[in-house]
C-alpha cells in the first residue's frame, strides 16, 4: 500500500504478502499511539491469537514523538524516541500474532488538524483493503486530545465505506478515561481473561513507556482485574479481567447521526440513573 507519508510503515510478521495480509483481517484497530492497542484492543488479540480463520491488525497513526521518558530515555530525543517506539510496536506484532501492524507517522498536530485529509483517506484505504468484522477505536468520551482526534478521523473513514463494506461492530475502547460510569445496560464488557502471560507480554514490550516513567504494565492489570471485580455487586465474578467498550456501531450504520449528541448520550442517561436513584431512597 501507498499511504500519505513516505515514512508510513507496513510490518507483516510472518512475512506473508501484503494482499493476503491485509485481506484475512477480521478485526482491526485503529489507535493514535504506539502501545494503545495493547492498553484497549486485548480483546481483540485474544479473539484472533493462534485462530486460522480469524486474524487481528493494528494501525497506529501518530509517530509518537511527543510521549514521557525518563531513566534511560530520559536524554533521548523525539526522533530518537519515534524509532524505539517504532520498533516496540513491531515488536508487539510479532508477540501478539498480528496480520498487519501498520505506522502511518503522523505527527499529533496533523491528525487534530480537520483540514488535514490524508489521515482519511489513508484509513479509508485500510479499511477497503481489510474489510474487518470488528473495528476498535479510541472511546469518543476519552480525555486526550489525539485520541479523539484519531478516533474522529477512523469514524470519518467507515462512515464514507459503501454500506456493505461497513463492519458488524465498532468499540469504542478505554485508555485515558475509564469507561465505567455509563450505565450498566449500555456498557459493551469485553471479556480479557485469555493468556494472562500474552498480556502482560504485550504491554511490558513498551520498556520506553513502562520504563520510561509510566507504569502501563501494572495500572492495565490492576484496571481490567477491576472492572471484572466491580462489574456486578450482586454476583461473582465470571472473568479474572475484563475491558469496558462503548457502542459505537450505531455511528457507522447511520452517518446522519451527530457524534457529539451520541456521545452526550450516555452522560445524559447516567445522570438521570445518578437522579432517579437519589430520589428513590430520599
Amino acid at each position: 500500500m501507498k499511504f500519505t507519508k513516505p515514512s508510513a510503515d507496513v510490518y507483516i510478521p510472518d512475512g506473508t504478502d501484503e494482499g493476503t495480509a491485509l485481506s484475512r483481517t477480521t478485526h482491526l484497530c485503529v489507535v493514535a499511539h504506539q502501545d494503545d492497542t495493547e492498553i484497549m484492543a486485548y480483546h481483540g488479540i485474544a479473539e484472533c491469537f493462534g485462530q486460522p480463520d480469524k486474524w487481528f491488525s493494528n494501525v497506529t497513526v501518530t509517530n509518537g514523538a511527543g510521549s514521557p521518558r525518563s531513566g534511560i530515555y530520559g536524554h533521548y530525543t523525539d526522533e530518537e524516541m519515534q524509532s524505539v517506539r517504532r520498533v516496540e510496536q513491531r515488536k508487539a506484532a510479532v508477540i501478539g500474532g498480528y496480520s498487519v501492524q501498520i505506522q502511518l507517522d503522523y505527527s499529533s498536530s496533523a491528525v487534530k488538524d480537520p483540514k488535514q485529509t490524508g489521515v482519511c483517506e489513508d484509513l479509508l484505504a485500510v479499511l477497503r483493503s481489510t474489510r474487518p468484522r470488528v473495528v476498535y477505536l479510541h472511546n469518543l468520551a476519552d480525555k486526550h486530545d489525539t485520541h479523539i482526534a484519531v478516533a474522529l478521523r477512523a469514524l470519518s473513514a467507515l462512515r464514507s465505506l459503501e454500506p456493505e463494506l461497513r463492519p458488524a461492530r465498532v468499540y469504542g475502547c478505554e485508555v485515558c478515561r475509564y469507561l465505567d460510569w455509563p450505565v450498566a445496560s449500555e456498557k459493551q464488557v469485553l471479556p480479557v481473561s485469555a493468556y494472562p502471560n500474552l498480556a502482560a507480554a504485550l504491554v511490558g514490550i513498551f520498556d520506553s513507556q513502562v520504563g520510561g516513567g509510566k507504569r502501563y504494565d501494572l495500572a492495565i492489570a490492576g484496571r481490567r482485574l477491576a472492572a471484572a471485580t466491580f462489574l456486578e455487586s450482586h454476583e461473582t465474578d465470571k472473568e479474572t479481567a475484563v475491558t469496558i467498550a462503548m457502542d459505537l456501531t450505531p455511528l457507522v450504520s447511520d452517518p446522519s447521526l451527530d457524534v457529539a449528541a451520541y456521545v452526550t448520550g450516555f452522560v445524559d442517561r447516567l445522570k438521570k440513573n445518578v437522579e432517579d436513584r437519589l430520589r428513590k431512597f430520599s
